[in-house]
């Protein structure tokens, strides 16, 4: 027997990472989680999508400074999502104001019913914003998930709205967060919280585990090449080429999408170099490319999660990933995952020589792995008890002890 949605409570997601007719081809990361509890609660989900104001509506907007004002449209509700599109200009410029002027539009819509018992927005620097003052008005408890690579980089270009971001971290009933550096990277910079945070891994599409085999094809790399900066591509193929003068015939092979322009600049940084490119692979093709690796290889200089590491783990494959960065604090004393410092190319060529060399004790260590209690955290069912503990946990929170010390 199916669980009674509506006695579990309503909740109303927002999230600026969500497909919608706007914008389909977002990521899937926050849909999947999303979809997990959708048997647990009755969810709504608003759809954000920025747009740039013409030059007439901005400087209308502008000769209002203290209370600028642009417009907000929907476009059809289909299967309880809504997809929004705000005016907003770019570069930040009014970035709390925009937000705050969101947040009333999305209250005022609430508040015509049905009534929610949580508000969640899925990102604290930007959703955070207009999810705050929604719930304030309202007098309901809010949730925040930690987007990591975007929370971080808009915490740094702001720090004149770093107190107003404290406030709206310190106030919610609940925090998500993909990974442990996450959190402790946000407190370090908004000090530490006293209310609850849920440790969340994003969940990955195929969870299926296939054993590793003993000896692989060589090292891979999984990316959509229009990324290949963040990356990391270049100081990736300068490493290949010292772990090859290490390990004869060491190759890293490079597999992702991109258009005709995106290919050939990725072309031009492998050619000649112990790295090539293979082209695109079907989704439904990864986990037995992965499983014909030695080792996975990919040291962003930005990952929020990184779902490929995981991936990568469950297809029996031994991972190099970035310090501070992606999965770091999961696999702290794993020797199956090499923690490296995506700055240093020596360092990363060195955890490719250790791929390659070692390929066989580091899966026999990851095969054991695969067959504990710990891997269970990465797969669906148990992520989607996790993020439902606590978002039950937040609406049980009463609005005005999670809101205290909050303004809008």
């Amino acid at each position: 027997m199916m669980p009674d949605r509506r006695a579990s409570g309503r909740i109303v997601h927002v999230s600026g990472d969500f497909p919608d007719q706007f914008q389909p081809a977002k990521t899937r990361a926050i849909e999947s989680l999303v979809r997990l509890v959708d048997d647990r609660f009755e969810q709504q989900v608003f759809s954000l999508n920025r747009a740039a104001p013409g030059a007439a509506l901005l400087s209308a907007a502008l000769a209002n400074p203290l209370r600028p004002r642009l417009g907000i449209e929907t476009g059809g509700a289909h299967d309880g999502v809504t997809p929004v599109r705000y005016l907003a200009p770019g570069k930040g410029i009014y970035h709390a104001a925009m937000l705050g002027n969101l947040g009333d539009w999305l209250a005022d819509r609430l508040a015509a019913g049905p009534r929610p018992g949580l508000i969640v927005g899925h990102k604290l620097s930007v959703e955070g914003l207009a999810v705050a003052r929604a719930a304030r008005v309202l007098n309901v408890p809010y949730a925040l998930s930690i987007q990591g690579d975007s929370d971080l980089k808009i915490l740094s270009a702001r720090p004149d709205l770093r107190a107003r971001f404290a406030r709206v971290f310190h106030g919610a009933a609940m925090v998500f967060h993909f990974a442990p550096w996450a959190l402790a990277r946000i407190e370090a910079q908004l000090g530490p919280r006293s209310g609850a945070s849920t440790l969340v891994p994003c969940p990955v599409s195929n969870a299926q585990i296939i054993p590793p085999r003993e000896d692989g094809d060589g090292l891979l790399s999984i990316f959509h090449l229009q990324s290949h900066r963040r990356k990391n591509l270049a100081r990736m193929v300068a490493a290949s080429d010292r772990a090859a003068k290490v390990v004869p015939g060491l190759r890293l092979a490079v597999v992702g999408g991109g258009n005709a322009a995106q290919h050939a600049r990725c072309d031009a940084l492998v050619t000649g170099h112990a790295c090539v490119l293979e082209g695109a692979l079907p989704l439904e093709q990864i986990p037995a490319r992965l499983n014909r690796a030695s080792g996975f290889v990919l040291a962003s200089l930005r990952e929020s999660f990184g779902l490929v590491f995981i991936e990568a783990l469950l297809a029996g494959v031994p991972i190099a990933y970035p310090a501070d960065w992606a999965v770091d604090g999961y696999f702290d004393d794993a020797p199956f995952a090499l923690r490296v410092d995506n700055r240093d190319v020596g360092a990363i060529a060195e955890a490719m020589v250790r791929l390659v060399r070692d390929e066989r004790p580091l899966k026999a260590a990851l095969s054991t792995w695969q067959q504990c209690a710990q891997v269970r955290i990465f797969q669906r069912r148990a992520i989607g008890d996790a993020f439902a503990a606590g978002l039950a946990t937040a609406m049980s929170i009463p609005a005005n002890t999670s809101m205290t010390g909050l303004t809008p």
